[in-house]
């Protein structure tokens, strides 16, 4: 029996010799689009951020915004200030004005009335048959009169020109200040995206807030006073350049606070800062203002054992927590 060439194929065999090269990739195919649909050959996915993990950048990225927030505190509060002392030189320059204006009018009629008319009929028959002394006088009498309408009026200028200069001073600080509020709030826009965003990468969790502790030890009644009010504001939100009474910034929570107690503390830490008396970290007492880094752009109202009541940032509503999470720059005690 003759046997084949070793080259050739057996009949019912396939005929091209590529054929079982596809067989073995359909193959390796099938068995590949089943481990992904396994997920064996699936790229490994990141853990995402924990809530904490957030929650730090958000504080890392507020310690920049904050200060822009304050400055614009500052600048709001003075020109609030400057309108307030504008007003009330305007008030002080209006009746200068129109009292210089009546001394005005008392001259220019003086003069007019010589002017387009010449001596009265009665001065006339004063020059003609009047004694020489006596005419002499009444003329000194004419002189005399002239000098004093003079006098008043030089007198009441002056005091016009020194008010209307200060107003002056008043108005260009108040341009120059208006500017940079306009300025500060043209960022606005930026600082509510930033906050949403920063808002937006936390999930979606309630927030709870711990009550305000039993507080002993409060430095005086109007500490007591301010205490109890940011207190009873614990789980207000965040809303910068708020002053109350539903919603704060920091500096806005002890104004508020303290406004309660009788006490009047600007809108802004660093004036706070100034507005109060130094009190070293050991002799800190409930009550006292506690403030935050190097350019005081943070404050909180101290309640002891290290804890304080204070307005956090955009996303986090007034509440109870630890002095120690941000650099202490000292206490004041306001009063």
């Amino acid at each position: 029996m003759a046997t084949m060439p070793p080259h050739r194929h057996a009949p019912g065999l396939p005929a091209r010799p590529g054929g079982l090269r596809r067989v073995a990739h359909r193959l390796l195919v099938l068995v590949a689009a089943a481990a992904v649909g396994a997920g064996v050959l699936s790229a490994p996915v990141q853990a995402a951020p924990s809530v904490d993990e957030i929650e730090a950048q958000i504080d890392k990225q507020w310690e920049q915004l904050e200060p822009t927030i304050e400055q614009y505190n500052k600048v709001r509060s003075q020109l609030k200030a400057n309108r307030k002392k504008s007003s009330e030189l305007q008030k002080k320059i209006e009746p200068l004005a129109l009292q210089s204006e009546l001394a005005l009018n008392r001259v220019g009629d003086l003069a007019s009335r010589y002017y387009m008319s010449g001596p009265s009929h009665d001065i006339g028959a004063l020059l003609v048959s009047a004694k020489p002394d006596t005419l002499t006088e009444q003329l000194t009498v004419l002189d005399r009169l002239a000098a004093r309408e003079r006098k008043e009026v030089e007198g009441v200028l002056a005091v016009r020109a020194k008010y209307d200069g200060q107003k002056q001073k008043l108005d260009a600080l108040i341009a120059t200040q208006t500017k940079q509020q306009n300025e500060l709030a043209a960022k606005k826009k930026q600082i509510d995206g930033e906050i949403k965003r920063l808002e937006a990468s936390l999930p979606k969790t309630t927030i709870k807030t711990e009550g305000c502790p039993t507080i002993n030890g409060v430095a005086n009644a109007a500490a007591q006073k301010a205490i109890k009010t940011a207190c009873q504001q614990v789980g207000d939100p965040y809303v910068w350049g708020a002053t109350g009474p539903n919603s704060f910034d920091c500096s806005g929570l002890t104004q508020y606070a303290y406004k309660a107690a009788g006490i009047s503390l600007t809108h802004h830490t660093g004036d706070q800062w100034h507005e109060g008396k130094a009190i070293s970290r050991a002799d800190a007492r409930p009550g006292d203002l506690v403030f935050f880094f190097s350019d005081l752009h943070h404050v909180g109202l101290y309640l002891g054992n290290d804890k304080m009541v204070h307005a956090p940032r955009a996303g986090k509503p007034v509440q109870v927590a630890s002095i120690n999470y941000m650099p202490v720059a000292g206490f004041r005690r306001p009063g």
